[in-house]
């Protein structure tokens, strides 16, 4: 920026050094306006690098702000997806949390059938640690009767029968306890890690959101900053045309000056020749010695409204704020009139005048800009690569082909980018046309 108002104050400098002065015409030449000329055209060149540069930070930057936006689109589309695995994960919570509740009664119920079995066991080991070893041979020996015998061997079945259904019952308790453990700190592991992978998808995609949306603001900023840029050289760009346009008249002026000595210095030594070679017809030459210099004509700007540039076309975005069809921007002053037309369309210059400006130029692209005089120009903007049919310096007569229609600098597609500006300011061109 500082760079910018550095050249800007250079600028308004050389406007002060070739400003309109009678020393001016008198002190300078035809060589030296020539040789401040090809300064400005210097000065012009660098200005169209900066612009350039600032179209491709600007073109660079929308780009990756478009990505980062799709980008961060896809995130919000996948925090969505998320939080439906989150109602999920949720359900399969519950369900864990259930299924522990009633894993945690089932091991409640086999530990309390376990405790029983053991005081059974336990007090059938006492009784037999009590009364003695009596074995099962000495029961059925001691028997009174074969009755008896029988009646004590069914009892003896039943008993070893029942203490070993106790036993097998025991193990098998034993062995579910064991198994339920196993499954309830399963199950609490299950649900720990579902709940360690929310919280995990949670954090991800919050640091992913707001990644994005630092980015955007980034690039939005740096789309700020080159727009800026982007203005301040279109004002530069109208201080370069003035000056070119006043040191091109003052070039113009001197030219005339010299013809004008020329032609005088010229008819003297004639008058002086012919008044020696002919005294008898010396009224006549005084006579011709009188006669008035040529004179330069002046410029008178045209006798009606401008041409409309190319011919009957549709008007696609008038004078005035709009939402820029390129940056989205809201409000953003559009300082012409746009022409719907094919690519390649006959530009025409809407008056008679000088070309001031025949080059790439920013946002433009490719433009030409003409002195119709007065204070007068008329701009056309976005002419195709090699469309250019006119130099910088150029007379062009109204009507005269200029340039072909296109879509370079900062366009949507093919028209022609027309603009009126007075005293370098723009203006509504439609009442020109």
């Amino acid at each position: 920026m500082k760079k910018i108002a550095a050249g800007l104050a250079a600028l308004l400098l050389v406007a002060t050094m070739f400003g309109p002065s009678d020393g001016f015409a008198k002190k300078s030449t035809v060589a030296d306006i020539d040789k401040q000329l090809q300064k400005l055209q210097q000065e012009v060149k660098n200005a169209k690098a900066q612009q350039e540069k600032a179209a491709s930070r600007n073109q660079e930057a929308q780009h990756y702000k478009n990505k980062t936006t799709l980008n961060l689109e896809y995130v919000l589309d996948q925090i969505a997806l998320v939080k439906g695995e989150m109602s999920t994960t949720s359900s399969k919570i519950s369900a864990t949390e259930e299924s522990l509740n009633v894993t945690a009664t089932e091991l409640a119920d086999a530990e309390a059938r376990v405790a029983s079995r053991e005081k059974l066991l336990e007090s059938r080991v006492r009784l037999m640690y009590t009364d003695g070893a009596v074995s099962y041979l000495d029961v059925l020996l001691s028997s009174s009767s074969f009755t008896d015998f029988l009646d004590r061997a069914d009892s003896l079945k039943t008993i070893v029968n029942q203490d070993q259904d106790l036993l097998v019952q025991h193990k098998v308790d034993k062995q579910t306890v064991i198994d339920k453990k196993k499954q309830l700190e399963g199950q609490y592991a299950q649900a720990k890690e579902l709940y360690t992978d929310l919280e995990s998808q949670r954090s991800v995609l919050k640091d992913k959101e707001a990644e994005k949306q630092q980015l955007i603001a980034y690039y939005d900023k740096e789309i700020r900053v080159t727009d800026d840029i982007s203005e301040e050289q279109n004002a530069k760009l109208v201080q370069l045309a003035s000056n070119r346009s006043l040191l091109e008249k003052k070039k113009d002026q001197l030219k005339a000056e010299e013809a004008a000595r020329k032609a005088a210095a010229a008819k003297a030594a004639a008058a002086k020749a012919e008044a020696a070679r002919k005294a008898a017809a010396a009224k006549r030459v005084a006579s011709s010695g009188r006669s008035s210099s040529p004179s330069v004509p002046a410029y008178s700007g045209g006798d009606g409204p401008f041409l409309l540039p190319v011919g009957s076309a549709r008007v696609s975005s008038g004078y005035g704020p709009r939402t820029h069809p390129v940056t989205g921007e809201v409000g953003k002053m559009h300082t012409g009139v746009d022409f719907a037309v094919p690519q390649g369309t006959s530009i025409h210059a809407a008056d008679s005048g000088t070309v001031l400006v025949a080059e790439w130029w920013s946002g433009y692209g490719y433009c030409v800009i003409i002195d119709h005089g007065g204070g007068v120009w008329t701009l056309y903007g976005h002419i195709r690569q090699g469309g250019i049919r006119v130099n910088v310096g150029d007379r062009v007569e109204r009507g005269q082909v200029i340039a072909e229609s296109g879509s370079t600098g900062r366009s949507t597609g093919p028209h022609l980018h027309f603009e009126v500006r007075v005293d370098g300011k723009t203006v509504n061109p439609m009442p020109y046309l």
